[in-house]
């Protein structure tokens, strides 16, 4: 399995972090193709979060319009102006064209959401990409397993996002 993985400039860059790690432990991943936000290394830089190196990973410059991702598969952490292009269909970088053509394929397409409060606005993008087919997945962290720390809290997240993915990986699942 191919995958997208586009991160933007979203707080909560850990988020990418541990989803990258989780679809990497899949031996059914192929590939992951990686796309940043003009400011998401300057946000990963900040938060001191650092993206694992593997062979299956190429990274694609988000203004290369003719670059192969331009099928997508999850926008994590996502902005809500992200968020807001795609629901509004006006893709102007390769994350909001990968996303663009996950709806317009009928693929598979998650957004981890995390800004927090929403507005009125952000909740009808939201619902926009949902009736579209699209997953919002809000960076809730779950405290069902009882994480001992941050990394494992943010991994419920992570693990959230692999298996609505379809990546079938080890994971707390509650009332099991």
């Amino acid at each position: 399995m191919r995958f997208v993985v586009a991160i933007t400039a979203a707080s909560g860059a850990i988020y990418a972090r541990l989803t990258i790690e989780r679809l990497l432990a899949s031996p059914c991943v192929s590939e992951i193709a990686l796309v940043c936000s003009r400011h998401a290394r300057e946000v990963m830089a900040h938060e001191g979060v650092s993206l694992p190196v593997d062979g299956r990973i190429r990274e694609y410059a988000n203004d290369d319009m003719f670059a192969p991702p331009a099928s997508g598969s999850a926008v994590v952490p996502s902005t809500v102006g992200t968020v807001g292009r795609v629901a509004a269909g006006t893709a102007q970088s390769l994350i909001e064209r990968a996303a663009d053509v996950m709806l317009k394929e009928r693929r598979r397409l998650v957004f981890v959401v995390r800004e927090t409060p929403l507005s009125l606005i952000h909740l009808r993008n939201m619902a926009a990409l949902t009736e579209a087919g699209a997953v919002i997945l809000p960076a809730s962290p779950s405290f069902y397993a009882a994480p001992q720390g941050v990394e494992e809290l943010c991994g419920t997240v992570a693990d959230r996002a692999a298996a609505l993915l379809g990546v079938d990986i080890p994971r707390y699942e509650w009332g099991k």
